[in-house]
């Protein structure tokens, strides 16, 4: 796969791309990364890439020519018409664990990180195919939404994790919530690791694991939880 992050500040990028899971990416998985700076897209001198709104209003809007002359790159390298192109706003799709799995798929992912009061709207219309949310909220750019979201879909590369499983486990992977985890010492201040943990009967560890993250789920997201699922793990409708 290959990611590329376009955005007027690329040391925010670099930083998180060589560290953690995203280096391993690149090492073990053949993830290529290109940080374009959206500067380098400019024609004058000073390198502008914000300028007022049409129609007042506060706050700095960016401009199209900078996103526009770095898709026209982005197509020539690609050897592509159509790349995908996602645009992290909080008025997008909201992200889970479906659309992670569904962007791991593609050969190649591109990101137009947003920043002051937006982009202008030509952009969006013409170059970008998917506005991601991450939530409700908004910060400063689209920087680290960016690197959430790739942070999400580099996981589902087989390579990228010291064992596939444990991303087969993880919250979401199945509607559920991930249920509570112990390690040594068996016993801390007070708090002891659950017995039937200590058992070694694997089937019963498996089932009462299960039940954990039911309840953890019922507790904590409930709309995560189907009828079905309820049924099939409690028994009947018992509420």
């Amino acid at each position: 796969m290959k990611v590329f992050v376009v955005t007027a500040f690329p040391g925010m990028v670099k930083a998180c791309l060589s560290e953690s899971m995203f280096k391993k990416a690149s090492e073990k998985a053949g993830v290529v990364y290109e940080i374009w700076n959206l500067r380098d897209f400019t024609r004058d001198k000073h390198k502008q890439i914000d300028d007022t709104p049409y129609g007042g209003g506060p706050g700095m809007v960016l401009k199209p020519e900078p996103f526009f002359r770095a898709y026209d790159r982005l197509k020539k390298k690609l050897g592509k018409s159509k790349p995908r192109v996602i645009f992290p706003s909080p008025q997008g799709t909201v992200f889970n664990h479906a659309l992670s799995k569904e962007l791991a798929k593609e050969s190649d992912l591109t990101f137009f990180c947003g920043h002051y009061k937006g982009v202008d709207e030509r952009v969006l219309e013409k170059l970008v195919t998917d506005e991601i949310s991450i939530g409700d909220f908004v910060v400063t750019g689209g920087e680290l939404p960016a690197l959430m979201i790739i942070d999400a879909v580099i996981r589902h590369i087989p390579e990228v994790l010291h064992s596939y499983e444990s991303a087969e486990t993880d919250s979401f992977t199945d509607s559920l919530l991930e249920g509570p985890i112990y390690t040594h010492p068996q016993k801390y201040r007070g708090m002891s690791v659950p017995e039937i943990l200590l058992l070694g009967n694997h089937s019963k560890i498996a089932e009462w694991k299960h039940k954990q993250r039911i309840s953890r789920t019922r507790q904590r997201r409930s709309d995560l939880l189907s009828s079905k699922t309820e049924r099939n793990d409690f028994g009947g409708n018992n509420g």
